[in-house]
């Protein structure tokens, strides 16, 4: 493997990636809220953002966001087209990439279930506009919803 000096070998937790990676985020909207989960792990940890994670070798990218989603949410998704693509990349203090993620927004369409945190997600809501100008919301989040989404119609 071919690193260079500013990143390291690739670990578990997905930190210090040798190559970028892909990701998936689910946009829901249901009664004029979006769906929203706190971050348990980095990249992002302890903020609110869409759900979203890694998409898994030969999965789909709807595939991946309906998995996302009912993983952290508890809830059951029909996933739809692509809406916001954007970049994530994170330095540590020796400018070292400790993440690189390539992120695909889709829109998705709530199906059915209760809401619940699990496995990556803190907590989980569904966030009203007003709501969200009150929390910790990832930069990526805001960005693809003040230019990709007319929140809530």
């Amino acid at each position: 493997m071919i690193t260079s000096e500013k990143s390291c070998p690739p670990s578990e937790d997905s930190s210090y990636p040798a190559h970028p990676r892909v990701a998936v985020g689910a946009v829901v909207f249901k009664d004029r809220k979006v769906l929203l989960v706190l971050r348990r792990k980095p990249p992002s940890e302890n903020m609110w953002a869409i759900p979203g994670g890694r998409v898994e070798l030969g999965e789909t990218l709807r595939a991946a966001a309906e998995r996302e989603v009912l993983e952290e949410t508890g809830l059951a998704v029909r996933a739809g087209e692509p809406v916001f693509v954007c970049d994530l990349i994170e330095r540590d203090e020796a400018d070292r990439i400790r993440f690189h993620y390539i992120i695909i927004n889709i829109a998705a369409d709530y199906i059915r279930g209760e809401l619940r945190p699990g496995d990556d997600a803190l907590e989980a809501r569904w966030t009203s506009e007003t709501e969200l100008r009150k929390l910790h919301v990832t930069e990526t989040t805001l960005d693809m919803l003040n230019k990709s989404c007319h929140f809530g119609q």
